[in-house]
């Protein structure tokens, strides 16, 4: 018998690495936001992002995938998705003399909550939907704000005269929600040219990569919350025809048994019970005593034989 080909330590580091690549930019992200440098804050969300898209695949393509990588990997997303975007937004939005640091806590509470509840029930498997919203997605629409708020788009239309300062601490209250809700949200495809979904899945990652090159400040703000809102959108519609099914079949009613006799009076059972029957025979003795079959307790009497 061969023996079993075993990876190569190096080739079992490298998805790790990519991991902890992804931290590296999760920190940087939030001393470039304590610096006052929030675009380069968003710009190393971003990367990381790109990071986690990737140490997966990586992993499957060494086969080279622990539970440890999965761990690892869990406790990596929760600073550079949950912790980095709501401190970029603490030091550019919110007020940081009053209690703003609470939308902090709660959507970084939030972003663990929804990455332990993964690993209990997703991790690992092959899945074409994420049982509530991703912490990358929640974590790159909230960072993508300050990008976006910087652009003409923002400034030169009717969106710039909202009351934005006002409205993130609702946005950051609705990610969290979305995070550790029941609301379905699409995986991201596997890339392949042997399949269509694998197709759509690298053309997708490509009009990222393109979209971060050349429109990063317009593109990806905008994309992250079409993606909440398709999944919110998604529940609803499955919520309805969910009702509308059950409304097509109505409920079951117990339709009245024309062969049910009513229960016996107290005087009546008392003669059955002197004559030795059981009281309340069941419905199939009741059935053959009235169709002449007999039973048990029946006391006709015979039958003179004929000549």
């Amino acid at each position: 018998m061969q023996r079993p080909r075993l990876p190569r330590p190096s080739m079992v580091m490298l998805p790790s690495g990519v991991t902890l690549l992804n931290l590296f930019f999760g920190i940087f992200a939030i001393v470039a936001a304590a610096r006052g440098d929030f675009g380069r804050a968003v710009l190393y969300v971003l990367i990381g992002a790109i990071a986690d898209a990737i140490d997966g695949r990586v992993a499957r393509a060494t086969r080279t995938g622990t539970r440890f990588g999965e761990e690892l990997d869990s406790l990596v997303d929760a600073i550079s998705f949950g912790l980095a975007p709501a401190m970029i937004m603490y030091f550019a939005v919110l007020h940081k003399d009053g209690w703003d640091w609470l939308f902090v806590f709660g959507f970084t509470a939030c972003a663990v909550i929804r990455l332990a509840r993964f690993n209990v029930e997703q991790a690992g498997r092959a899945k074409t939907h994420f049982r509530g919203l991703p912490s990358p997605a929640a974590g790159g629409v909230l960072a993508s704000y300050y990008w976006f708020s910087q652009t003409s788009l923002y400034t030169e239309t009717a969106i710039g005269g909202l009351p934005w300062h006002i409205l993130l601490r609702y946005l950051m209250a609705l990610l969290a929600f979305l995070m550790v809700s029941d609301v379905p949200y699409p995986a991201w495809p596997t890339f392949s040219l042997r399949t269509l979904r694998g197709v759509i899945g690298l053309l997708g990652f490509l009009a990222l990569a393109v979209g971060l090159v050349f429109l990063p400040r317009e593109f990806f703000f905008p994309v992250g919350i079409g993606y909440v809102i398709l999944g919110v959108a998604t529940a609803v519609m499955n919520g309805l025809l969910d009702r509308g099914s059950r409304a097509d079949f109505p409920q079951a009613t117990e339709a009245p048994d024309d062969d049910d006799e009513p229960l016996a009076e107290p005087a009546e059972l008392a003669d059955e019970l002197a004559a030795g029957d059981e009281p309340y025979p069941s419905r199939r003795r009741r059935r053959r005593r009235r169709r002449g079959r007999g039973g048990p307790h029946d006391q006709s009497p015979p039958q003179e034989p004929t000549a």
